[in-house]
């Protein structure tokens, strides 16, 4: 459960202000239909951060468990300093008038966006780290669902509402502490 818990609630931090975040609120603008958007979002997350959950547990396998210990430490320490830089995202970056439907253009637009994104790199670590990568999964992507569901349907109404710096600060809180805590050997009963 609690792979679950911090999961969810790290990339629901993290995710504020983040660039899929702020691709939610372009296409909740350009669009105006929010269960077609959260659809897309939910499936484009669910698709990636699978893969990023299986490349987290291979990645979890391959390595043994003095290595391990130190490649998530210093990861979670990365991410912690790297959650801190805010993002930025442009009326460019998302599609125009879908051909395929709003459904298809935010989970094209959602899933290659969140490539290589803070919470993507999260999930790998989040599921190197932990034993059961369907917990990371759900986690992370409620985590995603609990960011993105509110700025699709009030978007402007809260965009200017939520102190990112203090959300951003809570995050790398987090993850300083996750960063340190592995250092420190407190996942030797999982193996690292």
């Amino acid at each position: 459960m609690d792979a679950f818990l911090i999961s969810t609630g790290i990339v629901a931090l993290a995710e504020i202000g983040d660039k899929t975040q702020l691709l939610a609120f372009l296409l909740a603008t350009r669009f105006r239909r929010p269960l077609p958007i959260v659809l897309g979002i939910f499936c484009a997350t669910l698709a990636n951060h699978a893969f990023a959950a299986a490349a987290g547990a291979l990645v979890a396998r391959l390595l043994g468990p003095d290595a391990m210990r130190w490649v998530l430490g210093l990861a979670f320490l990365a991410m912690a300093a790297w959650i801190m830089v805010p993002d930025t995202i442009s009326d460019d970056d998302a599609p125009a008038q879908p051909r395929l439907g709003v459904f298809t253009a935010t989970l094209v637009a959602f899933f290659f966006a969140e490539m290589g994104d803070k919470t993507q790199v999260a999930t790998v670590a989040l599921a190197a780290r932990y034993s059961s990568a369907t917990l990371v999964v759900a986690g992370t992507t409620v985590g995603m669902m609990l960011a993105n569901v509110p700025a699709v349907l009030f978007g402007d109404r809260i965009a200017g509402r939520v102190p990112l710096k203090l959300v951003h600060g809570c995050a790398a809180a987090i993850f300083v502490a996750l960063g340190v805590a592995t250092l420190l050997g407190a996942g030797r009963k999982l193996g690292f």
